[in-house]
């Protein structure tokens, strides 16, 4: 059984058989995704953590779903029902719920309709009826099944009737086959409810809405979801229950002439009307809900993922400016490496504010400090703020840079004890200032202290399943920090507790040991750290450096266990010191030491960059010394923007104004795309092109593409969709029905996975 798991997963990801057994043997001896991703490539044949963590996955769904099939055939075998094709068609599956329809005839259920007539004995007349005797006597047969439950003929044909419904409704290949048709031609709609309340009409679309199943967007899901939980619509489907009743007739009539025909059209249809039909439609609205969910999810961690990988700025004295009105904004500056030199406040924008004094003290902390770069967050009073800056800056001729700080979850930290213990004597405002500074000096040491849901990067986050979403995005934060690793003099313990090897506990140690014992000055003293035992440390050792210590090879990715072979490949090489650009590896000697490729690869990066981040290939932050008002839009001006979310039907992209631009899906690219990450990331710094202002609502709808470019591809787009249509046939539905009829089980159930993927 495990090889055949391991088989199918490795013929998933177009890898080798061996590759998924190491992955698998190393993950049950306790070794982390990021140790295995860095520090085994050559035992994995370099696989990423994505696709050791869909091995581990996938694994234990499979071990799940083996279980569950064994578990099946027994409780059916117990009934003396298990045929050699139903075992045949049981060990064929390949989900969870597919094993559970062709189970569904054989659970045991309590107080159905059909449960109680074949308590009562009505089986073998409701088999009588399915065998369709051409000539029959109902009342007859039917009358030697009363008993004392069953009183009249009237009451034994109606019991054999619901045993008949509940058939239908248990047939799995009805089941697949009717559900296939549904999301293939049917419609998802929606209306509004006579007592809804929608005051602000955010659900306005969906009042008389009505889309193709097959077709309906993720997010639009969500909001159905949504609008339909806060009472504000009814959703429904559409279908050609017509169609579907004639199937299932075709099915169990199989064209004979029978005296009972009627009888069990009859049955047929109360099956399909009152059980098959309501199941199949919360199946398919679940399955929606799922894949909605699940993209979702997976938007969300790719978003957070880009956000943390921003590149830091470093070496430059950073002004944090929390903005505000009554309550004033609020000022933090810090030296390069975060640390807080001053904070202040000034009240520009109340009404008793004073505008000239507070751009003297902000002077006053700009030269004083040195600072380079002003920190602006981006909530209420943002705009205001940056006009204040760049006035100061123009009126003093001052070589000071700004950027627009997205301040999301920032009053989360502030309020938390960690905020509280580092800034005792601060107030909760003025360690939101602190937090927007360091977000630009380094974003992944400051944003992971936060919860990623008050990040403000995902969509409908509050509908989703919180222990899915939870893990996922701890998988997102897990990659990058460990990419980028950490500093074991300087990180915190929010940063180290997601170090491969690490957790909460032994991340709170290793701050406690430095407290009490001052700088780490080596690798080897994590060993004294306590609950950090030898497996903790071969696992978090790589990705933990000490800048300036004793060994220079701990400021770099090597792992101690490779330190040996580092030196030798510098000694062969006549390489004296860490980090010199003009480096060259005597490669033929270095061969003679007989180091996998990997390995060596890695080791002669290290050799020659040292202290390179990960992050310094994506974008930081824009840098600005003037500010921009929608006045001075116009349709077709080129801008530069960060992107600060990406969602199902676009991205949002701060140009400069007060509310960022959203980028619709359809503006993106040339060619057709599925979702906008395809072609951004949050983070990106991308240039966009004004496609319409709206000042009255103070919008700006923006565009990857210059405009030229956009109409040009749309018009090839109409031209294409009009040959298309003039060479089309017209369009049968008869036809159609017939195409629909002859599919297979395995075809259904192949289009069902294509349409909603896998459930696990």
């Amino acid at each position: 059984m495990e090889e055949k798991i391991i088989k199918t997963i490795a013929e998933e990801l177009q890898i080798g058989t061996k590759q998924v057994d190491t992955v698998l043997k190393m993950l049950s001896e306790g070794d982390t995704v990021p140790f295995i991703a860095r520090y085994r490539k050559e035992a994995t044949g370099a696989l990423d953590e994505e696709k050791i963590l869909y091995i581990d996955k996938q694994y234990k769904y499979q071990l799940n779903l083996a279980e569950r099939k064994e578990s099946v055939l027994n409780l059916i075998e117990t009934q003396g029902k298990l045929t050699d094709e139903l075992k045949k068609q049981i060990e064929s599956c390949t989900k969870l719920s597919q094993v559970e329809d062709l189970y569904k005839p054989y659970k045991q259920k309590k107080k159905t309709r059909a449960a109680i007539a074949i308590k009562n004995g009505l089986e073998p007349l409701s088999q009588y009826l399915l065998s369709l005797p051409e000539k029959a006597e109902i009342e007859t047969e039917a009358a030697k099944y009363l008993n004392d439950e069953v009183k009249t003929v009237k009451d034994a044909i109606q019991g054999a009737k619901d045993i008949i419904a509940e058939n239908v409704s248990d047939n799995a290949k009805l089941r697949w086959r009717f559900k296939d048709l549904i999301v293939k031609a049917g419609s998802i709609t929606s209306k509004l409810k006579k007592d809804a309340v929608d005051e602000k009409k955010v659900y306005e679309m969906y009042y008389d809405f009505s889309e193709k199943i097959s077709a309906i967007a993720d997010h639009r899901v969500m909001a159905l979801d949504r609008a339909e939980k806060e009472k504000v619509i009814t959703v429904a489907f559409s279908y050609d229950l017509d169609h579907i009743k004639e199937i299932a007739h075709e099915t169990y009539l199989k064209d004979r002439i029978s005296d009972v025909e009627e009888i069990v059209k009859e049955a047929i249809d109360d099956g399909i009307d009152r059980l098959l039909m309501p199941s199949i439609e919360n199946e398919i609205r679940s399955d929606l809900s799922q894949k909605a969910h699940d993209t979702s999810i997976e938007v969300f961690s790719l978003n957070l993922e880009k956000l943390l990988s921003q590149a830091p700025l470093k070496g430059r004295v950073v002004l944090g400016f929390d903005p505000g009105y009554y309550n004033g904004c609020k000022l933090a500056v810090l030296d390069a490496t975060g640390k807080m030199l001053a904070v202040d406040k000034v009240f520009p924008f109340r009404k008793d504010g004073d505008i000239p004094r507070s751009k003297q003290k902000l002077l006053s902390l700009i030269r004083k400090y040195d600072v380079k770069i002003v920190a602006i967050g981006n909530g209420t009073a943002s705009r205001e703020s940056e006009k204040l800056v760049a006035e100061l800056i123009r009126e003093n001729g001052l070589d000071v840079s700004y950027a627009i700080v997205s301040e999301a979850g920032a009053s989360v930290w502030s309020a938390q004890e960690e905020a509280r213990k580092e800034f005792p004597d601060l107030a909760v405002e003025e360690r939101s200032a602190v937090s927007i500074g360091r977000r630009l000096l380094d974003p992944l040491a400051e944003l992971i202290k936060i919860d990623p849901k008050s990040i403000g990067v995902g969509q409908y986050q509050h509908d989703l399943p919180e222990k899915a979403l939870n893990e996922r995005l701890d998988e997102a934060i897990m990659k990058v920090v460990n990419r980028v690793g950490a500093d074991a003099n300087t990180a915190s313990a929010q940063l180290l507790e997601h170090i491969s090897g690490l957790n909460k506990g032994i991340a709170a140690e290793i701050v406690a040991y430095r407290n009490e014992n001052g700088r780490f000055t080596n690798r080897k003293q994590l060993l004294k750290v306590k609950k950090l035992g030898a497996k903790a440390f071969e696992q978090c050792a790589g990705f933990i450096r000490i800048i300036d210590g004793d060994e220079p090879l701990d400021a770099t990715n090597i792992h101690p266990e490779s330190y040996d072979i580092a030196k030798k490949i510098m000694e062969v090489s006549g390489i004296s010191k860490l980090g010199d650009p003009d480096i060259v590896f005597a490669d033929d000697r270095i061969k003679e030491l007989g180091i996998d490729p990997y390995t060596l690869e890695d080791i002669k990066e290290c050799i020659k960059a040292p202290l390179r981040d990960y992050r310094e290939q994506f974008d930081g932050a824009i840098l600005k010394s003037d500010v921009l008002e929608l006045k001075d839009l116009k349709v077709g001006d080129e801008l530069s923007g960060t992107v600060r979310n990406v969602v199902d039907f676009g991205a949002f992209v701060d140009i400069g104004l007060h509310d960022d631009g959203l980028v619709h899906i359809s503006r993106m690219s040339k060619k057709r795309i599925s979702h906008p990450s395809e072609v951004v990331s949050v983070a990106d710094i991308v240039k966009v092109y004004v496609y319409e202002v709206d000042e009255a609502k103070q919008r700006v709808q923006l565009s990857l593409l210059p405009l030229d470019e956009l109409a040009k591809r749309d018009a090839d787009r109409k031209q294409f969709r009009s040959r298309k249509k003039a060479q089309n046939r017209p369009y049968h539905k008869e036809k159609e029905k017939e195409e629909v009829k002859e599919i297979s089980e395995e075809e259904a159930m192949k289009r069902l996975l294509e349409r909603f993927g896998s459930r696990h």
